[in-house]
């Protein structure tokens, strides 16, 4: 149950600023623009305007944090993939969401978003690609399917998992609009929060080397 919601700022620069360290654990939402993340956010924590739903994809330009219930923090990542965001916005997200996967010690985990409906775009494979090379656990959630049947639904997932190299139980079947998946989700945060003591270590490691790799996905 939510029972406390607080937005603590938002992050719009690599080296700019950024919640002080609390110690909270975090989980980062990340997804192609107009995946569904802020309908599917404010369908899970149960706020109807908690994330802004927006007419215009790639409107999210920043790293939103949220505190929830003073036990761990929500990071909200800009929508990546837009076609009409700048060239000049597109090179300062790169740096902003590359720096942040990397070199945040208390992330526990990344919530990838990708539509039911639509096939993997190369920046959701680059960001997939992106998250295993730095080992950061993830959970595949599958958004709108209420707008599909469940014959196709259970196909696609198949399909991921081939295409992908990801494991059935990584994919969670997610629709804002009924809210089914809504526990399962929350159930596999929890397991997030409680389970990644080693990802921690290996995050303070990173950063202190200051080791380069994969890139994220254009924004």
């Amino acid at each position: 149950m939510i029972r406390s919601l607080e937005f603590m700022g938002g992050m719009a620069t690599a080296a700019g600023w950024r919640p002080e360290s609390s110690g909270l654990p975090e989980i980062a939402f990340a997804g192609r623009s107009n995946v569904g993340k802020s309908s599917l956010l404010n369908r899970l924590v149960r706020r109807r305007a908690f994330a802004r739903v927006s007419k215009t994809p790639g409107r999210t330009r920043e790293i939103n944090f949220f505190r929830v219930n003073g036990t761990f923090v929500l990071a909200d990542l800009p929508g990546y993939g837009y076609a009409k965001v700048s060239k000049t916005r597109k090179a300062e997200w790169r740096p902003l969401m590359d720096g942040y996967l990397r070199r945040s010690p208390t992330l526990r985990g990344v919530v990838q978003l990708l539509d039911v409906r639509r096939e993997p775009t190369e920046d959701d494979r680059q960001m997939l690609d992106f998250l295993a090379d730095v080992g950061v656990p993830t959970i595949v959630v599958l958004t709108k399917t209420d707008k599909v049947s469940s014959r196709a639904i259970a196909e696609r997932v198949q399909e991921l998992c081939r295409e992908l190299g990801v494991d059935e139980e990584q994919i969670i079947q997610f629709s804002a609009v009924t809210g089914a998946g809504r526990d399962e989700l929350a159930e596999a945060m929890v397991g997030l929060l409680e389970g990644a003591v080693t990802w921690e270590r290996s995050m303070q490691d990173i950063a202190a080397a200051g080791v380069d790799g994969e890139t994220t996905p254009e924004p």
